[in-house]
């Protein structure tokens, strides 16, 4: 059967318009950014000690669990309501939205470091949880102490406090069921903070893959 020439038109377009859509995802999936490595870890309240909070709940990876640690001021209840949140290090914002639920104003960074064990250059994600305010965009590239946000309550359902996780595996993004519970995929952040306090300085920036994580709540992570 011999088609219309707009037909065969027709069709050529659509067919490169589906390749085009092909390589765009693929390029989508292999983004990265260029990050300073982190030249050591501080806590995000407080800095760099925690001064003036505690550690109300940490990490515990069974049931029931709870994926990270929960900072709150020392005066107790509200009192830490507003006060600030920072960049643990020098890395990128991902995703920085009120995802509402449980969560409410939400930021999660990453991070790029020499590991000094193996040499190796290795990444962590981290997320702040039940913020109060944000004050930093996604894509952002931000600095080791700078104030990424405020500690929050969800909007009242909670006591203030920060809720805080580091992450080695970069595919959780908002999807935490998607991966065994277990220190392969997350760090213990107040072991992971002492133990990289100082690392040397290194000028030169390295190449962060971003674009590695599920969207959520129709919100995209870099």
């Amino acid at each position: 059967m011999t088609h219309h020439p707009c037909v065969r038109i027709l069709q050529r377009f659509t067919l490169c318009l589906l390749i085009w859509s092909s390589l765009a995802a693929g390029s989508a999936q292999s983004q990265e950014a260029r990050v300073n490595l982190a030249d050591g870890f501080d806590f995000p309240v407080g800095k760099p000690n925690a001064d003036g909070y505690y550690k109300a709940r940490g990490l515990r990876l069974r049931a029931p669990q709870h994926f990270g640690e929960d900072w709150n001021g020392r005066s107790g209840g509200d009192s830490d309501l507003g006060d600030p949140v920072y960049a643990i290090a020098d890395g990128i914002v991902t995703f920085a939205y009120n995802v509402r639920t449980g969560w409410g104003n939400v930021v999660l960074t990453r991070h790029a470091y020499r590991d000094p064990s193996s040499g190796q250059v290795k990444y962590i994600d981290t997320l702040n949880g039940h913020l109060d305010k944000i004050t930093v965009k996604t894509g952002q590239q931000i600095k080791r102490g700078q104030q990424i946000g405020t500690i929050g309550s969800n909007f009242g359902m909670y006591p203030a406090h920060l809720h805080f996780e580091i992450r080695h595996n970069l595919t959780i993004g908002m999807a935490r069921n998607g991966v065994p519970s277990d220190l392969t995929n997350w760090a213990d952040p107040t072991q992971f903070i002492n133990k990289h306090r100082k690392l040397n300085r290194e000028w030169r920036p390295v190449a962060v893959p971003t674009g590695t994580y599920q969207d959520y709540a129709g919100f995209k992570g870099l």
